[in-house]
């Protein structure tokens, strides 16, 4: 089948829904103490919030439902209809009063953060050039990094004055909107605007995502007269030998790899305060150049994936993760030059990430049929697991930091398995158009 031309705009149209994605869960993460305050929440509350938002559960059930709906209505249906549910969800938070209201919008977020998932890499791979599908994927990877860049940013401008600091250049603003209230009620209307912004990109999101064609190699495999239900595709998923086989090398490669990267997704401030015992807007600083170092990185990368062997870049990025965390056992932690050099190997880490090679593989190994559903399985299992190990790492990383040696060790440990499954499971696609990819690995007839 001929491969359409002009990805590039299509790429950057659906990577949209990553910018929002990750923008979610930055913005559900640095709002939290004023969301705290402003409705006397406890820590039990917050554990609610973060175990269903984007970051975690909320996303692992949307990805299931949204994987299988791509399959079966077609990815332009996601696009038509996802965006309107995201901005439901931020719309809620932008006015909640109180805690259920707050819960429903991280619910409902998530979710929709999930459902568009499985679609974008999908559609995003259907839509490439063969020769262009790893860049076209590095590119939305790249908007993963924006969307916090842009958030922390936002937040930072936005910051109400608080611990004796003084407020951030745009917080005038917030005392203008916020009108007559006053403490709390003040300070929250900060996170308020922040998710007022990705309202905004959501809106404009929808606006081009309607737009959009549908997938060809979806309205192939329709044409061929194969009919399945809903969540038709599941048993076929499983039954099937190189489906398993699959499913067993990507998740197992991306779950290990995302244990670490979720962890430093929402706890690496965190970290960096208690166990390099750095100032709030100095840990701050740090993730903002770290997402800086992966949105120019993943820019670089783009122009090389499609030309160097896949094994050669997903190894140099997990060389770069596994001498970081090395770095830390060593005693890094404790200088700030160590601390910024940990910084700098992970942010490298990411420019080559697993999760690019996953999202690539993923929509090149299965059928068009039900290749959305089978990334919508994985990044179910991958997110709903590192919501319990989001819990484990707690206790294990302990109130201020005792346990951040043992703790670096089992990251250690989750990177070299990830890059060993890597190592002996990374495909041959490069050059391949997707049916042609199909054929090699199902036959004719699938």
């Amino acid at each position: 089948m001929e491969q359409k031309k002009g990805s590039l705009k299509s790429t950057l149209t659906v990577s949209l829904t990553n910018y929002l994605d990750a923008g979610a869960i930055v913005a559900g993460a640095s709002g939290l103490s004023l969301w705290k305050d402003y409705l006397q929440l406890t820590e039990g509350h917050l554990g609610f919030l973060n175990a269903i938002s984007a970051n975690c559960l909320g996303a692992a059930v949307g990805a299931i439902i949204g994987g299988f709906l791509a399959d079966r209505f077609g990815r332009k249906f996601i696009y038509t209809y996802n965006m309107l549910v995201y901005m439901a969800g931020v719309l809620l938070v932008i006015l909640a009063v109180n805690f259920p209201m707050l819960l429903a919008g991280f619910l409902i977020t998530g979710i929709s953060v999930g459902v568009g998932v499985p679609a974008s890499w999908t559609y995003i791979s259907e839509s490439s050039e063969t020769n262009n599908r790893g860049r076209n994927i590095a590119l939305s990877q790249m908007a993963w990094g924006v969307g916090p860049t842009i958030i922390l940013l936002l937040g930072m401008l936005l910051a109400p004055p608080t611990a004796g600091e003084s407020g951030g250049l745009l917080f005038p603003l917030v005392q203008s909107i916020a009108g007559d209230a006053q403490g709390a009620a003040l300070n929250v209307w900060s996170s308020r605007l922040v998710f007022v912004s990705l309202f905004i990109v959501a809106f404009v999101a929808w606006t081009l995502q309607r737009q959009l064609d549908e997938s060809e190699e979806w309205k192939q495999a329709k044409a061929s007269g194969v009919k399945t239900s809903t969540f038709g595709s599941f048993g076929q998923l499983f039954t099937n030998k190189i489906n398993v086989r699959t499913i067993l090398f990507l998740a197992g490669m991306y779950l290990t790899w995302n244990l670490v990267a979720s962890v430093m997704g929402f706890f690496q401030p965190h970290i960096f305060e208690t166990a390099g015992g750095v100032s709030n807007e100095t840990a701050n600083m740090l993730c903002m150049g770290q997402w800086l170092i992966i949105i120019v990185g993943t820019f670089i990368f783009s122009f090389f994936v499609d030309k160097t062997n896949h094994r050669f870049l997903l190894a140099l990025g997990l060389v770069f993760g596994l001498a970081a965390w090395a770095l830390i056992i060593g005693g890094a932690v404790n200088s700030f030059g160590g601390l910024v050099l940990f910084t700098v190997l992970w942010g490298l880490n990411s420019c080559s990430s697993v999760q690019s090679f996953y999202a690539l593989w993923g929509s090149e190994l299965f059928p068009a049929k039900y290749r959305a559903a089978a990334q919508g399985i994985m990044f179910f299992l991958v997110r709903g697991l590192s919501a319990v190990w989001g819990i484990i790492f707690v206790y294990i990383y302990g109130e201020n930091g005792e346990g951040f040696t043992l703790a670096a060790v089992l990251m250690v440990v989750l990177l070299a398995i990830s890059l060993v499954i890597g190592m002996i499971g990374a495909p041959e696609t490069r050059g391949k158009s997707l049916d042609q990819i199909t054929r090699e690995r199902y036959g004719e007839e699938v």
